[in-house]
């Protein structure tokens, strides 16, 4: 009798689904877009610091090059516990129905201590840097798990505003690593990122409305609303518009674009008053809150180059 043996072209095709599927897993896991979404302003804040302190990046790549990695370990350790964290809420909501937590490809056990482990070895690494940029991070990554994630995300509608802090410290650790956060520049740059999550969030706990509040998370349209969270991201939007002009030192075409970004938005955040479909103006509001960002903080980095 003849034995069979597995064709290799099966067994190649069963070992890519399966690296496949462990990458969307970790993926799902690192919420690959919003930890990009982290390391963009750690990268505008150590190019601005450089850029202000009349130092080149060349004689500092390797630098810069830990700091990233380092940074990426910290923000992926406190997203990983949130997932660990959040998983009954994850298991309602249709948007994170397929992290590993909640279809169980990863045990809770393993996740959490993955998200242990990322945290601790990317702020061990990041000391290496400078303790000021280490501080920075560890606020965040603090921030981020305990008071938002276990504390503040199910109760009040101001989770937003916490939430937001752990994000606004990003370019104050790539800042630190090369001077002082005691400057105008990074202080700016925290508030903007500061003021940016807030409409940002407003826009997603709108679109996705549903969803929060079947998993009892206290977002502010869940709790009061969409009229009161029109009026709110309108007037945090209102509040981005004065900040190009204390960053006048980067120079008239930032500080142009930038301005007309702000106005843009603005006129968008104030067509909510009038539109019949707050879901859509919500995606608009998404979509384009997303797009600023990467714009500006592009365009911070570009104008040092120039």
């Amino acid at each position: 009798m003849t034995k069979i043996e597995p064709s290799s072209t099966s067994n190649n095709g069963q070992s890519i689904a399966i690296k496949s599927s462990l990458f969307a897993d970790l993926r799902e896991l690192f919420k690959a877009g919003v930890l990009i979404a982290n390391v963009l302003p750690v990268f505008t804040g150590f190019c601005l610091a450089l850029y202000f302190t009349n130092q080149s990046f060349e004689d500092f790549w390797q630098l810069f090059v830990l700091t990233t990695v380092s940074s990426t370990f910290i923000m992926a350790g406190a997203l990983i516990i949130n997932n660990w964290y959040d998983v009954d809420i994850d298991t309602i909501m249709k948007r994170t129905q397929k992290r590993p937590t909640v279809t169980g490809r990863m045990s809770l056990q393993t996740v959490l201590w993955m998200g242990i482990a990322f945290s601790i070895i990317g702020l061990v690494l990041l000391c290496f840097t400078t303790l000021e940029a280490a501080i920075w991070a560890f606020i965040g990554w603090f921030t981020y798990v305990i008071p938002y994630t276990m504390w503040s995300k199910r109760r009040y509608t101001m989770n937003t505003l916490i939430g937001s802090v752990s994000g606004a410290v990003t370019p104050m650790i790539g800042w630190a690593v090369i001077d002082s956060t005691y400057h105008i520049v990074p202080i700016i740059l925290f508030l903007l990122m500061f003021i940016w999550q807030v409409p940002h969030t407003f826009a997603i706990a709108i679109r996705k409305y549903e969803e929060y509040k079947a998993a009892g998370v206290a977002m502010l349209p869940v709790v009061h609303g969409y009229a009161i969270t029109i009026r709110q991201t309108v007037i945090y939007i209102a509040c981005l518009l004065p900040l190009p002009f204390l960053l006048a030192d980067l120079g008239l075409v930032f500080v142009s674009i930038a301005t007309l970004l702000n106005v843009v938005w603005l006129i968008i955040g104030i067509r909510g008053f009038t539109m019949k479909n707050t879901e859509k103006w919500a995606r608009m509001i998404f979509l384009y809150s997303l797009n600023y960002l990467v714009i500006l903080l592009f365009l911070m980095v570009i104008v040092t180059i120039v």
